[in-house]
């Protein structure tokens, strides 16, 4: 997929105008702490989520038009948002992060690359980070439909990360975006290795 000519035509349905529910309520019940990544940041509500909950956040994403658009919607926090790859990201990046931020990159690729989205999060986590997860496993769609948004079942995400993570929390959050009721999971990553 051509993600910054999809944000050309502003055809962007994932976008809910806000943070999502489940990461927020992560946050407000946990204290975490560090410098944060948010890969496939899009808009960027969950930076600026991050930001009001004391992380030192960065949104990464492959559309100029997307960070362009986040930078817009959020001009105190424009210099937090950068042009990038997570398959390759840059240098300074690498192994930077003591937290890394999932909502919708992941779901947003297609099966083929989820060995490269971990490859990417291998290498901006460091190890004993959290990767904090809110992952849409159920996505509704139609007969026939592929996606984005791609599914893929707890199983394949315990399968993704089951070498050099263990789970810290794990669960069916009790709050989601309308229509996104019992599809999502909140999945909590520490990086062992």
């Amino acid at each position: 997929m051509n993600w910054e000519e999809v944000y050309q035509k502003g055809d962007t349905f994932w976008n809910k105008g806000a943070p999502s529910p489940p990461m927020k309520q992560y946050l407000e019940r946990h204290a975490v702490r560090g410098r944060t990544l948010v890969p496939g940041c899009g808009h960027g509500h969950e930076v600026a989520l991050a930001i009001k909950h004391g992380l030192d956040a960065t949104g990464l994403d492959i559309a100029p038009t997307g960070v362009a658009e986040a930078r817009a919607l959020y001009p105190q926090l424009a210099g937090r948002f950068v042009v990038g790859d997570l398959f390759n990201p840059p240098v300074e990046m690498r192994g930077a992060f003591d937290v890394v931020l999932e909502h919708t990159c992941m779901s947003g690729l297609p099966p083929s690359l989820r060995a490269d989205y971990r490859r990417g999060i291998d290498l901006t986590l460091r190890p004993g980070g959290l990767l904090i997860g809110v992952w849409f496993i159920n996505p509704d769609l139609d007969p026939g439909e592929e996606g984005p948004p791609y599914p893929f079942s707890v199983t394949e995400l315990t399968a993704c990360f089951a070498n050099g993570y263990e789970i810290v929390d794990d669960y069916v959050p009790d709050l989601a975006f309308h229509g996104r009721e019992g599809r999502e999971r909140v999945r909590v990553l520490r990086r062992t290795a």
